[in-house]
């Protein structure tokens, strides 16, 4: 049988749907790490170590070990795949970054989110899983993190990160295996959950420092949905210019999973968001929330 891509789409086997992730994922990640590289003005071979987040398929070896060939990284490169972080990824992936390079074993790290959402594509009656097939899509980003920054972009200077994690709230929001696929669990809960662990982090990592919210000068958030920056804009007192940027990508590409905060700070510095202290949010599965305070040039 011969199929379009369109037809292909809605084969749901796990075969299938494995299949479109061993495809895809290596493919968009190394489109997103090029990308990247291109911008710090960087060869592969002056990368020291990559970290590859993904939470929609799984690969042995993982997406650092095709991304490091298609890349034409260095045979001694130091690779860590991170898996099934959720929407929240991003954050952890790039504070396990920034420790490489604190430590000095690393000079360049490449940071890359991979999510082909469309092999967790699962259909069914309950209203978590209908939404989440209308809501996500598939994306990379990525991000080098250096010792010495560019001179020839704006400077993004990571000062500090946090998490929080509430394990009696996992349910809200995880994968689940059902007849060997990923089926989505996506509770009306997860807005205000998300908010909540949003604003007490942000309170926490302002006092530690000590800031004030009206220091922030941009907001660099996972959008979730649009009930999420609903929650978000209401808990948090926020305005809808502070959202716009979020708002923006999850109108353009739908909740792409981890990779989101990566396109929102990629419009961010595109558009010339004001210098200054910056906040970066992201959430998911655990329940977990992160954040981290960012200055910016």
């Amino acid at each position: 049988m011969v199929m379009s891509n369109w037809e292909e789409a809605f084969v749901l086997t796990p075969d299938v749907l494995q299949a479109r992730f061993a495809l895809h994922a290596p493919a968009l990640a190394r489109q997103a790490a090029e990308r990247a590289l291109a911008c710090a003005r960087l060869t592969p071979g002056e990368v020291d170590a990559v970290i590859i987040s993904t939470c929609t398929g799984y690969l042995c070896p993982g997406l650092t070990s095709y991304v490091s060939e298609l890349l034409g990284l260095r045979a001694n490169v130091q690779t860590l795949d991170l898996v099934g972080q959720g929407c929240g990824a991003a954050l952890p992936n790039m504070r396990t970054a920034e420790a490489l390079l604190a430590s000095g074993r690393a000079q360049n790290v490449l940071s890359v989110c991979v999510e082909i959402c469309s092999a967790a594509f699962y259909l069914d009656n309950d209203p978590g899983v209908l939404i989440s097939a209308c809501l996500f899509g598939d994306g990379a980003g990525a991000a080098v993190w250096s010792v010495q920054p560019a001179s020839h972009a704006r400077r993004v200077e990571w000062k500090a990160a946090g998490s929080m994690l509430s394990p009696t709230d996992r349910d809200a929001l995880r994968f689940e295996h059902r007849n060997g696929m990923l089926r989505n669990i996506l509770s009306p809960a997860v807005p205000a959950l998300a908010a909540g662990h949003v604003e007490q982090l942000l309170a926490e990592m302002l006092d530690s420092h000590p800031l004030k919210r009206d220091d922030i000068a941009g907001w660099i958030f996972h959008a979730g949905g649009r009930e999420v920056l609903l929650a978000l804009q209401g808990t948090l007192n926020l305005d809808e210019e502070d959202l716009r940027l979020s708002a923006s990508v999850l109108s353009e590409f739908g909740n792409v999973s981890s990779p989101f905060v990566l396109f929102v700070l990629q419009r961010a510095l595109a558009e010339n968001t004001p210098g200054g202290w910056w906040w970066m949010s992201s959430f998911g599965a655990g329940f977990s929330c992160h954040g981290a305070l960012l200055k910016v040039d």
